[in-house]
């Protein structure tokens, strides 16, 4: 198996030649970060049309964590668009943190049409090292379709923990690897590589719930399922939140 899995990635890998070509050259990077954002725009529209329903249970207690004021202090990491504004309770005191700064005109466009939100700041910054966001400082974290991409999930819990006021909670839904006796696998094992290229980093093997389950939060409330998405490749996911 593993033998079919390296030849598999060598022919997908001389398809797409040019991309990683680009990528060798060091001007691939360059040229996503231009077009990922317009991508995802169009992505997260059908994402949220598919995933509305879980999102509205992943986020219909995110009250319960607000501050002794009433109001919810919300970190939201890799914020992309904002595709999960409409989904903030009214009033929600919002902080976006993105390391690409293209993001900022469809981030904008979406705190255009949310305004039941309060807005703080845009923070172009990587989840793994966020100085400018004080201790303690927020109710709930909340992290969608990230943890794939970024570079070390071990370091971006941390910070996470950091950046939590005690008994504050991260929200997270995440796609994740498939079961590994499934052909789903074997698939993301073969496109992994090439995968990561032209998404921006994404990985599709990586097996999230597991440095959940290290990262020291006082409770873990996680669940897997079968996302119902066109690609087939992304449709294993976990979702849930966690405990400071």
């Amino acid at each position: 198996m593993a033998l079919a899995v390296l030849a598999l990635r060598l022919a997908v890998g001389v398809l797409c030649c040019p991309v990683l070509l680009l990528h060798c050259l060091g001007l691939w990077s360059w040229l996503c970060k231009l077009w990922f954002p317009r991508f995802l725009a169009r992505f997260t529209v059908m994402y949220n049309e598919r995933m509305a329903g879980r999102k509205r249970e992943l986020f219909g207690n995110l009250p319960e964590f607000a501050g002794p004021s009433g109001k919810l202090a919300l970190l939201e990491v890799g914020c992309g668009t904002g595709a999960n504004f409409k989904f903030y309770p009214p009033g929600s005191e919002v902080t976006c943190v993105d390391p690409n700064p293209n993001f900022e005109k469809y981030l904008f466009q979406s705190i255009a049409d949310n305004r039941q939100l309060q807005f703080e700041r845009f923070v172009v910054a990587g989840g793994e090292h966020m100085p400018q966001v004080a201790d303690g400082s927020v109710d709930v974290v909340v992290c969608t379709l990230v943890l794939c991409s970024v570079r070390s999930q071990e370091q971006v819990l941390r910070e996470v923990r950091r950046v939590l006021r005690p008994g504050g909670a991260f929200y997270f839904m995440e796609h994740v690897a498939a079961e590994s006796s499934t052909w789903n696998y074997f698939w993301q094992q073969v496109l992994d590589p090439v995968w990561r290229v032209v998404f921006d980093g994404c990985n599709l093997t990586r097996e999230s719930w597991k440095a959940l389950e290290r990262a020291g939060f006082s409770k873990l409330k996680l669940q897997h399922l079968q996302a119902p998405l066109t690609w087939v490749l992304v449709r294993p996911h976990i979702y849930g939140y966690a405990v400071k």
